[in-house]
Formats: structure tokens, sequence, C-alpha cells
């Protein structure tokens, strides 16, 4: 029987468990995985406490991304067949799917191709952060180039994407950090510029870098208090997409800021372009495109085994990760 995580409580990472449990056989539209590779995201921590999106129906599986080859496939299924090399899209409910095991059942549309020259680990980071980015920056935002987006949380593996992103379209990436100690390799990954928030002035900083204007665009998941901060780094008519809620107080809006400068400040999930065909064979696409030629390259942090899938998770939350958390199966 395959091993497969799942929590049958809320809590902390401890409420992981690695369980036996009879192989499932995939349904109409759907293939079955052996797993290789599973990539660890903030949302599925969120998850696992109950505070996400959706309240988990417990015992519970849990997990958006996996890389891993396809070893049967359901009534209906057509373009994929056993054998197939592919990965996950997040495109789909954690109450009727999940990816943490040896073995995952996964509607056949979340189920994708990835390039030869990348890894399984590799391509266990691949959709969740390109596509969140892509949909903010360049389906919703129309990024281009000579504009500028600031990037907060940079150093996450979804902040990385949008640099390369921004940087394959010759846009401006001003990346923050709250700490001096991520500055030169967020440099090194791609970033235009860095603001230190823990000691710099974001709003200040971001009107240097840009010549007085401020940025075309900000990528945030923080929220809360920090939202104020990151509109006075904005510039008028520009757009601010929050696409989560790290911090833990309150968002306040920034009514002054909003009201002189015109700003549209947008909430967002990667699911408005999970949900949308069209929108989503355009991801897959560029996301594709720039993988293949470089312009993409994931950046992996740290890898665990399996049975040390609490472990990913507590590291997950220390926040120290630069780039991907992956777990080997």
């Amino acid at each position: 029987m395959p091993k497969i995580v799942r929590f049958h409580e809320h809590g902390n990472a401890d409420v992981l468990r690695l369980e036996d449990l009879p192989e499932s056989e995939p349904g109409k539209g759907e293939v079955r995985l052996k797993v290789e590779a599973i990539g660890i995201n903030r949302a599925e921590v969120m998850f696992r406490e109950g505070m996400y999106l959706e309240t988990p129906t417990l015992p519970s599986r849990i997990g958006y991304e996996a890389a891993g080859t396809v070893d049967a496939v359901g009534p209906d299924v057509t373009g994929i067949t056993p054998g197939d090399r592919v990965s996950t899209i997040p495109s789909f409910s954690m109450n009727q799917y999940g990816v943490y095991g040896e073995s995952a059942i996964v509607p056949a549309r979340a189920a994708a191709a990835y390039p030869d020259n990348l890894s399984a680990v590799e391509g266990a980071a691949i959709w969740m952060k390109y596509m969140t980015a892509y949909g903010a920056l360049i389906a919703f935002g129309g990024l281009t180039e000579n504009a500028s987006v600031l990037i907060t949380a940079a150093s996450s593996s979804v902040g990385l994407a949008a640099i390369q992103i921004a940087r394959s379209v010759g846009a401006t990436a001003v990346a923050t950090t709250r700490g001096g100690d991520k500055k030169a390799f967020l440099l090194d990954a791609g970033a235009d510029h860095v603001i230190v928030t823990d000691e710099q002035d974001i709003g200040e900083q971001a009107r240097t870098v840009t010549d007085g204007k401020g940025v075309d665009m900000v990528f945030d998941p923080i929220s809360g208090p920090f939202l104020e901060r990151v509109a006075q780094a904005a510039a008028p008519g520009a757009m601010i997409f929050q696409y989560g809620a790290l911090a833990e107080q309150p968002t306040a809006f920034p009514l002054l800021d909003a009201i002189g400068k015109g700003l549209t400040i947008r909430g967002y999930t990667l699911f408005e372009i999970a949900a949308d065909p069209d929108r989503l064979a355009r991801g897959k696409r560029f996301i594709t495109d720039g993988l293949s030629s470089g312009a993409l390259t994931p950046v992996i942090d740290r890898t665990f085994p399996l049975d040390a899938i609490a472990d990913a998770h507590r590291y997950m939350e220390s926040n120290r990760q630069r780039g991907k958390i992956v777990v080997t199966v």
C-alpha cells in the first residue's frame, strides 16, 4: 500500500501523519501519479491550520504540487497516457484531491508535461509559483518593458518567480526583504533593486529607483499594515495585487493614497487563471517557453524526504527559505 500524508485535526506540523492506505483507482476525468517529488506551499500550511480559503474535511489529504509518472488513467481522459512525465497545476480543491504521498489522483486537466531539461524536483517547483506570478504580472497586470514592479517577500518561491518573469519581459524588478542578509541573494537572483524594509522607507526608496515616479505595480502576499507602506511606493494609477495574508494583523485600507493616486487594489489567486481554460493555456505556454529558453529557472532552497514532511512544513514556517522547498519520494 502507498504511504499517504493525511491529518486528522487542525494544528501545527505535528498533525501530519504518514499512513499506509489502499491504492485508489482514477475515476472519470482523473489520472493517477506515481509521485517522485512534492512542492511545499504556504497555502498548505494554512490549510493544515484550518485558516485557508476552504476548511478541511477531516481526515484530510493535502498538497497541490507534485511531479511524477502517470501510472493509470480514468475514463474519458485524452492526451495523457501511462508513462507520461507530468507535474500538477494547482487547480483543484484539497478537500477533493491531495498530492502528498507516494501515489496521488488528480484531475487530468491539472496534469501538465514539463520540459525534459528539468528534474522531477524542479518539475514539482513550477506551477504554483510561476502561474501565480504570471497571472498577476502578465495576464491581469499587463506588465511590459520599461514598467516597474515592487515584489514583496521576494525571497519566497513566488517572489523569485516574479523577479524572473519581470526580467523576462524587460520590466524593472524592485524586491523587498525585511533584513539585509538576503539583499545580495536577491540581487544575484535578478532583482534590479532591493529595499530592506526594516532599515529603509519603502516609499522613499521606490521613488528613488524610479526617478521620483513610484512603481507601476505591486505584487504583495503580506497585507496587514504593510499595505499602507507599499501604497506609498506606488505611482499614480498603479495596480496593487494582494495574493496572500501573511500578516497576522488586520489589513487597513490606504484610503488617502488610493484616492490621491487613483490606485487599484485587487485581491488575486492563481485560481482565476486555472479556472479559465484559455488563460490557463496561455499561462502554460508562457511558462513552458520560459523554462525551455532558460529565462525562467526554478530555484530550489532545500529538499526533505517524505518521512520528514513535518520538518518541511516547519522549515516553511521559519521563513528562512530562499526559493522552493521540495519533498522527495
